[in-house]
């Protein structure tokens, strides 16, 4: 079975969060995407120590699916350089992961 991953990505708006959310369970890339927000972000940014408000989307997805996501995520986001990070979930509920699998990268579901 394909490992599963959370990716995360950080939005400079709610209306952004929920367009490449819904983006990304369309295509199949995700099964699951949660928004958190708004939060304080604080960064370097060309030399620069920035604070933004942000949403932060915590996607359910597969390894497999993880290179179409990512090219997803840089398609459809409006920051210059996204954040795309990919933890490995290392255990979890057994039907949940199989739940995640199942709602991932099913043929023919694409927009």
């Amino acid at each position: 079975m394909d490992a599963k991953k959370i990716v995360l990505t950080t939005t400079g708006s709610q209306e952004e969060a929920r367009k490449i959310a819904r983006t990304l369970l369309v295509r199949r890339l995700a099964a699951c995407v949660n928004v958190v927000g708004p939060m304080e972000s604080t960064y370097r940014w060309q030399d620069a120590v920035e604070t933004a408000e942000e949403w932060l989307l915590l996607i359910k997805t597969t390894a497999a699916a993880f290179p179409a996501l990512h090219d997803a995520i840089r398609e459809l986001h409006s920051y210059d350089l996204p954040e795309c990070v990919q933890i490995p979930i290392e255990t979890g509920s057994p039907d949940y992961l199989d739940w995640i699998q199942k709602n991932v990268g099913e043929p023919g579901c694409a927009d």
